[in-house]
């Protein structure tokens, strides 16, 4: 991890994968009710580790485990929580077989914890905090690099998941997910909280790098206007395409590959280091930004 941070100090930009979740939805996986992606690892670990190797493919130097639906609450509303410590273990595992077999040792693996709900209600902070903890543990034992805290919206559970990642001392990047159209300022995805507030609350945590994610394309730029003032440190934008009807990403209307492109060179122009994509954004996305950021 010394190497990202390095790079970043310097003022390099780093490319990161795609989707994980709707790639593997839209090569026919099955999305679960309630649990989304989370138990792709146990019933597709073929197409997972491909999908993994697609992005590296692309050009990816960074990706993101398929833990984005696995923590234990949520796998528990999707009726397969004995399936937890499996599905969060298994996923890191796959996306290191991934790395080796693409023979590209220096791409770094991300664990991904999020705050996702898919329908469902949150559980007591208490019962959070300790799932959180124990999905951490597991994340980090089975060999991830860092964390990326994906799609936080709610400032009591992003800090649960901070806590939690924070305790294995490895790195770690943290998402917002934001509305941002026809609003004063943007707002996190809960709507009740502004991303201003987010910051504020973040001040002085161990955080590398502070992201846009799963935001629309056209709303991230108003979120950035927040991070100029409110952070000094390397701004990521893996931004989204298309609409979500749990347990599926609809695939309207997704942003081309040229057009998702010159959006991320506007935003690299404007000091972002870190560029990749979320739902709907695919590994063809992610090599036609490869070799754009390689003409710069």
């Amino acid at each position: 991890m010394g190497s990202l941070r390095d790079r970043l100090a310097a003022g390099d930009i780093v490319l990161i994968d795609g989707a994980t979740g709707t790639e593997l939805e839209r090569l026919g996986v099955p999305m679960r009710e309630g649990a989304w992606c989370g138990d792709v690892v146990r019933t597709h670990p073929d197409v997972l580790r491909a999908v993994h190797e697609a992005h590296i493919a692309a050009g990816a130097e960074l990706i993101i485990t398929n833990t984005f639906a696995t923590h234990r609450h949520l796998l528990a509303f999707g009726g397969i929580e004995q399936h937890f410590e499996l599905l969060n273990r298994r996923s890191v595992e796959v996306a290191l077989e991934a790395r080796d077999r693409a023979g590209n040792p220096d791409v770094a693996v991300a664990a991904s914890m999020s705050t996702s709900r898919q329908g469902g209600t949150p559980p007591p902070l208490a019962v959070a905090r300790d799932n959180f903890a124990e999905q951490a543990e597991i994340l980090a034992a089975a060999g991830a690099d860092l964390f990326v805290l994906e799609m936080m919206r709610d400032l009591d559970e992003t800090q649960l998941c901070i806590d939690a990642a924070a305790a294995t001392g490895l790195p770690i990047w943290l998402g917002w997910s934001c509305v941002a159209a026809d609003r004063p300022e943007p707002l996190l995805y809960e709507k009740a909280q502004t991303l201003r507030q987010g910051m504020a609350a973040i001040e002085g945590q161990p955080i590398d790098v502070v992201a846009i994610m799963h935001t629309e394309v056209e709303e991230v730029d108003a979120c950035l206007d927040v991070l100029d003032e409110t952070w000094d440190g390397p701004v990521g934008v893996y931004a989204h395409s298309g609409d979500f009807v749990p347990p599926n990403w609809i695939f309207n209307d997704i942003i081309s590959a040229d057009d998702y492109c010159a959006h991320c060179l506007r935003w690299v122009a404007r000091g972002v280091q870190v560029v990749g994509g979320c739902c709907g954004i695919t590994d063809a996305h992610i090599a036609v930004l490869r070799d754009a950021l390689a003409a710069r």
